[in-house]
């Protein structure tokens, strides 16, 4: 027992986090297998050495050159052209989720989701005092539009959160729906927030874009929304937050660097919240420098996007379901005893996760390399063979 006074809340609580086990294959958290270049390390280093001889100074709090660059980055790959007051950033997508729930939520509120998605949102609302009320999604993971409004309309939570792609599916929200579900999200927001005319607040509505560069070609992201104006060419989803990261397809996870792209007057309200220089003048240098790379960095994405289709086809094969995926990972099962399959590879060097719905496992794309040593373990760890012993039984059975 302990004398100290933890919230009641907490008690019992564990703090969130993946296996970290140093193993030859990991591909459990989603991150870009292929680090930066050595010049794009010799870059970044450079410009953390120019900052850092400013370290007595506080850094810009509101950082404006790193906001623009953020917003040229999204007109590049959305071809969302954004004002750079539209674009905020905090310590990874994690810190600009809470800012949304400490500027929206907090104590009387909710925050709506819908399962299975991704596991740190209801900590996001526990740790902001926020109610997290959850709805469920068809067995192919799409989301029901006509649910999502109902569910709206009768909870009015003050923030709405999806992911896009969601995670651990790896499904991806149609521009129709997203635009169906702000429509149904206009005056449902919560009754002690009045609306501008009089009438209910909208409540916000978030899509989490963290995996967004991976889409398959065709899929639109949520920015192209933004864009929208009404009659006046006033936002037309003023209501509207679609965030992102560097983590993943930058290959940056070490970073830190997530942001968000809004109206003006959403992320003016973020800014009320944010701690004082909450973003380090090494952060800020660190990814200038690496947006300055950009074409570089994201040069694997079409690569990993590949390597992803035809892991699916893969698993297909072999007799098991999998999921189609607009994310760098892959949601494939089911099996009797997913936590003996997990341990099975574990065993073999090769690290995955065991998350969503029961039954399924969680694999990350890495290299090719990497992606061949995780066939090989799956096919010895579900049947005792190897993928050239099950080569060899095709072949022979032609």
């Amino acid at each position: 027992m302990t004398a100290l006074p933890l919230r009641p809340d907490l008690r019992g609580c564990e703090p969130y986090g993946a296996p970290e086990l140093n193993v030859p294959v990991r591909l459990n958290v989603n991150e870009n297998p292929y680090p930066p270049s050595p010049a794009v390390a010799a870059d970044i280093a450079a410009a953390v050495g120019r900052a850092a001889a400013g370290l007595n100074r506080y850094p810009d709090r509101d950082f404006p050159a790193l906001r623009s660059a953020l917003a040229d980055y999204l007109d590049a790959e959305a071809g969302v052209r954004l004002d750079w007051r539209q674009v905020w950033a905090a310590n990874g997508s994690n810190e600009v989720m809470m800012q949304v729930l400490q500027a929206f939520g907090g104590p009387g509120r909710s925050c709506l989701s819908f399962t299975p998605t991704y596991s740190m949102y209801p900590e996001y609302a526990r740790d902001t005092f926020t109610r997290y009320v959850t709805g469920v999604r068809r067995e192919d993971f799409t989301l029901d539009t006509d649910a999502v409004a109902a569910a709206i309309v009768r909870e009015r939570p003050a923030v709405v959160i999806l992911a896009s792609p969601n995670n651990p599916t790896g499904t991806a929200l149609p521009l129709d729906d997203v635009a169906a579900i702000l429509e149904a999200a206009r005056g449902h927001g919560p009754a002690d927030a009045p609306g501008a005319d009089g009438g209910a607040a909208h409540c916000v509505v978030v899509i989490d874009e963290a995996y967004g560069e991976f889409r398959r070609p065709g899929v639109p992201s949520a920015l192209e929304l933004l864009a929208r104006t009404d009659a006046v060419g006033a936002p037309r989803y003023p209501h509207l937050a679609v965030t992102r990261t560097m983590s993943k397809a930058f290959g940056m996870a070490g970073l830190r660097l997530g942001y968000l792209a809004g109206s003006r007057e959403l992320v003016d309200m973020l800014r009320i919240v944010r701690l004082p220089y909450h973003l380090s003048a090494v952060s800020q240098a660190a990814a200038l420098a690496a947006l300055a790379h950009r074409e570089e960095l994201m040069s694997q994405v079409a690569s990993l996007r590949e390597e992803r289709d035809a892991l699916v086809t893969w698993l297909r094969e072999q007799g098991w379901t999998a999921y189609e995926s607009d994310a760098n990972f892959v949601l494939f099962g089911p099996f009797a005893d997913r936590e003996a399959v997990w341990r099975g590879l574990l065993d073999r060097g090769v690290l995955i996760r065991v998350v969503g719905p029961d039954g399924y496992l969680r694999v990350c794309v890495g290299t090719p390399q990497e992606m061949e040593r995780f066939r090989d373990a799956l096919v010895h760890v579900t049947t005792g063979a190897d993928t050239a012993d099950t080569a060899d039984t095709k072949e022979n059975n032609a």
